[in-house]
């Protein structure tokens, strides 16, 4: 089953590597790119991120909840996609319609082959050491002090969300466990688990605190080891939460690694992270 995942990943980091599929720009009219990466401090790197502004952005002066996503190229743009993208503008620009719901999302690319060691904490025999403590770092203390100083958000854990897929959902999950002062909420998609088998001591041992939430998701043709570990988490989880913290799981039987999975489910997440309720209902 090791076998099984070791190639999953393989895959997807090479895809990774690789120039996309040309394909049609894709993005929506609120999406842009950033002209200038950001300096990653210890990784001697720098990384592009892409911004999605809600559709009232520039009509006040109204300040906005933000959500942070891994695997920037991947989120709004089948253009610069590898396997086609989230839809992350489309879903929030029906969700602005349908429920009034309205937030920042800041997409920070990949690192191509540097993939597998940023999105891990902990050195792993197959990839190399890890470099995830650094990436969140770059994120808690470069990546949204500049959004915080640049754009109308609400800073404060409450209003701020972390998401990912695969080592994205693994880094994702760690995030809100060490730095749970700055995410609240937590999209954990298709978590690569057992590229980290110190999660599970680290979870139990830094546990997260009251008003947390916790979005656990995974195909059921993603590998039964797999949605096992997503099982094993959310179980975890529950028997360690405080009071007014939640995490929940769904598992979606037909389901498998990709984006158009991941499309389909985000703006359930979205729905259930943040509570909201459609306009006709919260009207009456």
């Amino acid at each position: 089953m090791t076998r099984f995942f070791t190639a999953l990943l393989l895959l997807a980091c090479a895809a990774c590597s690789q120039a996309p599929v040309q394909r049609p720009p894709s993005a929506q009219p609120n999406v842009t790119v950033l002209a200038q990466p950001l300096a990653m401090p210890g990784l001697a790197r720098e990384r592009t991120l892409r911004l999605y502004l809600p559709p009232s952005y520039g009509q006040g002066e109204r300040r906005y909840p933000v959500i942070y996503m891994h695997d920037g190229q991947n989120l709004f743009d089948d253009a610069t996609s590898y396997v086609g993208e989230w839809g992350v503008d489309e879903t929030l620009n029906a969700l602005a319609r349908s429920h009034g719901f309205e937030a920042i999302v800041v997409g920070v690319d990949h690192g191509g082959d540097k993939r597998m060691t940023e999105l891990n904490p902990w050195a792993n025999p197959r990839f190399g050491a890890g470099e995830g403590d650094a990436y969140l770092g770059f994120l808690v203390d470069v990546v949204k002090p500049f959004i915080d100083s640049h754009y109308r958000t609400l800073p404060g854990r409450d209003t701020t969300a972390i998401f990912g897929s695969s080592m994205g959902g693994l880094i994702s999950d760690v995030a809100i466990h060490r730095y749970p002062q700055v995410f609240g909420k937590a999209g954990v998609f298709s978590p690569a688990y057992w590229t980290a088998p110190d999660v599970w001591a680290y979870a139990e041992r830094q546990r997260l605190p009251a008003g947390a939430r916790v979005y656990l998701y995974m195909g059921g043709q993603e590998g039964r080891g797999m949605v096992d570990e997503v099982r094993r988490m959310h179980q975890l989880l529950g028997s360690t939460l405080p009071a007014g913290a939640e995490a929940t799981l769904h598992v979606e039987p037909a389901a498998e690694h990709n984006e158009t999975a991941w499309r389909r489910e985000f703006g359930p997440a979205l729905v259930w992270l943040f509570g909201l309720q459609p306009q006709a209902a919260a009207s009456r």
